[in-house]
């Protein structure tokens, strides 16, 4: 995928996942481009996981929904080492 569907994916998985985690207030743009392609990479490993099928990273609605998903579990773990 490249460097423009990472940043565009990234950037909309991590608005989403902000919205679900209830962390909007606390990012921004950048904050939410960088929870996004981390989460992309988390979820990917997850349903790698669990599935055993490796998930390819590309411009769809698969990428966005796996993004969406370890985004969401990354801000979880944020939110529990944060105390929140």
């Amino acid at each position: 995928m490249g460097l423009l569907a990472w940043i565009i994916i990234g950037g909309l998985a991590g608005w989403i996942a902000t919205l679900i985690a209830g962390n909007s207030a606390s990012t921004g743009i950048i904050g939410n481009i960088v929870i996004g392609i981390l989460g992309a990479l988390v979820g990917a490993f997850i349903v790698n996981f669990i599935t055993g099928d490796p998930v390819t990273l590309s411009f769809s609605l698969q990428s966005l929904l796996v993004s969406i998903f370890g985004a969401v579990v990354l801000l979880v773990l944020i939110n529990l080492f944060k105390g929140k």
